[in-house]
């Protein structure tokens, strides 16, 4: 088992607790100013397009969640974001280690390798698929995502799209927070977030954690069915606001996480080895971002750094290494008769080395150029164009365009937009994820990944009544997939696939309030197709063609909400799965209730109250190792089953 870290669990809890002692003056964090229809006043503005344009003004589509709705998640899943991202529309979070839990985010049916996740336009995660497990939601004020290639501003690693957590800026006045949460399945999680001003125009922000969870083999088959990791996170930021607009924002972070799954002491897979996965990892990071107003614009200055060791056991193989991106950006924005623009220039470097298998080590540099214009034609119409040339080390020039349209007449919304973009593949597909380098076969010859990408939106928002409808597809060549070699004793390797991969789908979204009420509806179809090697064309593997969801919530700030969600996940193809070839439709059912007292919120949440679970169906252990490593089936249901948690939320100053 893992070795316990009782004393900073022990400092976390004590400091939570004593939150309360430094801010017993101070009322409850008020809600949000609403208008008789249910309706927030103020304005978002979105902050991954670099416009400065509120959220309705954008050509760009960007979903956003609030704080609110951001709340809501922190109290189903206190430890990390996935439960909130995979419960937003068009997004999909896929297991691609179900012995580790290791996840990564689909977008609109697109690869979770082409998502682009940054915090507060940063890249400090390095796009590794364990990375969503290991970010507390509490410090986030706001999650932006734009879906389809979104190169044009960020580069390769943006060919799907972007998911941008923007950060909870300080106020006026201290906020103090504290979340304390258990589960059902013996998992703990003690968060503490502090904001407050500081001498002049600085501010400060801090959040630490630990998390904890014990490894359950649910089906007593002797595999982990949840992985068992303890977790410790740190992250001060930095806030400086001078008085003619410029702003400083200063980053650091740092973790540490010892996971496990795979067999448990004692038990085997079916040849009769023990096989373990565990992975340990540190992770450090530090970034800036700078406003400089000059004469006729503002000066935009960005750079981050982040190095993350990793100690990998797949059974008998240990493999360390260490996964580094450096980045840098600067450009200039301004703004003249319903016209804005920015350009600039960037620079990424991101380096992967191993100790045990170096012949997968690479380095990419990729500077490039960007521009973007908006311009409003005239009140109810805007366009905008944005561009990106990279010249990437390995893989050549590429060029992304994005082109985008937006018209308001009225309640109505009509956007289309249409980009293209590129992807450097690494060793790093789905299955390596679970699997490891040990079968792998050095890469060659491999090709860039590009993708072109549209959706046309229309949408209706009057009084308490939202609607949303969008059309979407893309086209990727030379999409990069594992295959088997001739001889499945010599491993695996990846291809560039011949013909396009090509998905067309629509997302629809119905939203109602009605005074403390809310009530949410959504779903999604995809088709997406690629080449199958057999010949001819074949469904993406797990891929629901129909998703759907519908969320209840009943809210008072004062008094504390409820809420229930059922979400169905339709059929989806599975391969190599000697059970079958088809993942069977589920419904998951949750009920959310939280309780305001004063400065004391108790919240208890019920989460897969039908207990769906993919071992109530199969074994998630195969009869035989696959060829490339892994002992486990994919994850194409939940897991986890029927969980309960609940806790405590301290909150004290203007929040």
């Amino acid at each position: 088992m893992l070795r316990s870290k009782e004393a900073l669990f022990s400092f976390v809890l004590a400091f939570s607790f004593s939150l309360s002692a430094l801010a017993q003056s101070q009322d409850p964090a008020p809600g949000p100013l609403k208008v008789e229809d249910g309706e927030e006043i103020g304005e978002i503005i979105v902050r991954t397009t670099r416009s400065g344009r509120r959220v309705q003004d954008e050509p760009i589509r960007v979903d956003v969640l609030n704080q609110e709705e951001i709340e809501e998640k922190v109290m189903m899943r206190p430890g990390n974001i996935v439960m909130m991202l995979a419960e937003t529309g068009g997004l999909r979070v896929q297991t691609t280690s179900p012995a580790l839990g290791a996840a990564n985010i689909r977008i609109q049916g697109l690869s979770g390798r082409y998502t682009q996740l940054l915090t507060d336009g940063l890249p400090l995660y390095g796009g590794q698929a364990i990375s969503l497990l290991q970010i507390p939601p509490t410090d986030l004020g706001q999650v932006e995502v734009i879906k389809g290639a979104a190169s044009a501003l960020y580069g390769p690693a943006a060919l799907g799209g972007v998911v941008n957590l923007i950060s909870r800026r300080p106020g006026a006045d201290p906020v103090y927070e504290a979340v304390l949460n258990a589960t059902s399945r013996n998992g703990q999680d003690a968060t503490a977030f502090a904001s407050m001003p500081l001498a002049g125009d600085w501010a400060l922000s801090m959040i630490g954690g630990v998390h904890r969870q014990t490894i359950q083999d649910l089906d007593d088959d002797g595999w982990s069915d949840m992985p068992g990791y303890e977790r410790w996170t740190l992250r001060p930021r930095l806030f400086w606001t001078g008085a003619e607009g410029a702003s400083v924002f200063v980053t650091a972070g740092a973790m540490g996480e010892e996971r496990e799954g795979g067999t448990l002491a004692g038990r085997t897979v079916p040849d009769g080895t023990f096989f373990p996965q565990t992975q340990k990892s540190h992770r450090f990071d530090g970034g800036l971002v700078a406003e400089i107003p000059v004469s006729v614009g503002t000066l935009h200055l960005r750079g981050s750094g982040m190095t993350q060791d990793h100690s990998h056991r797949y059974g008998p193989v240990l493999e360390d290494d260490r996964h580094d991106t450096l980045f840098g950006e600067a450009s200039f924005a301004a703004q003249s008769n319903g016209t804005s623009w920015l350009a600039g220039v960037a620079v990424q470097k991101d380096v992967y080395r191993s100790d045990t298998f170096s012949q997968f080590n690479y380095t990419y540099t990729a500077p490039g150029v960007f521009v973007q214009v908006e311009h409003d034609l005239s009140e109810e119409v805007t366009l905008a164009g944005s561009a990106r040339w990279d010249d990437h080390n390995v893989f050549g020039s590429h060029f992304s365009p994005r082109l985008s349209f937006l018209y308001r007449p009225g309640p109505w919304t009509v956007r289309a937009s249409f980009g293209r973009g590129f992807y450097a593949p690494t060793p790093f597909v789905d299955e390596i994820d679970d699997a490891g380098l040990s079968r792998l076969q050095p890469l060659n010859g491999l090709k860039a990944e590009t993708a072109s990408t549209a959706s046309l939106e229309g949408g209706y928002s009057q009084g308490a009544i939202e609607t949303n409808l969008t059309l979407f597809g893309s086209r990727i060549k030379n999409a990069v997939r594992l295959e088997e070699l001739t001889a499945p004793s010599q491993g695996v390797e990846l291809i560039n696939v011949a013909g396009n991969t090509t998905t067309l789908g629509a997302e629809f979204l119905a939203r109602y309030r009605w005074e403390e009420i809310t009530v949410t509806g959504s779903y999604v179809f995809v088709h997406a197709r690629e080449p199958d090697l057999a010949g001819g064309r074949r469904t993406v593997p797990l891929t629901p063609k129909h998703t759907a969801g519908v969320v209840a919530m009943w809210e008072r700030e004062d008094v504390g909400r409820l809420g229930l969600e059922i979400y169905y996940t339709g059929k989806q193809q599975l391969e190599d799965n000697p059970f079958r070839a088809v993942g069977r439709p589920y419904v998951e059912l949750g009920l959310l209730g939280e309780v305001v007292l004063g400065n004391v919120r108790l919240f208890l949440n019920f989460e897969n109250l039908l207990n769906v679970r993919q071992t109530n169906y199969e074994r998630m252990l195969r009869p035989t190792q696959a060829a490339d490593g892994r002992w486990a089936v994919d994850a194409w249901a939940p897991t986890d089953g029927f969980v309960v948690n609940g806790g405590i939320r301290l909150r004290f100053g203007e929040g």
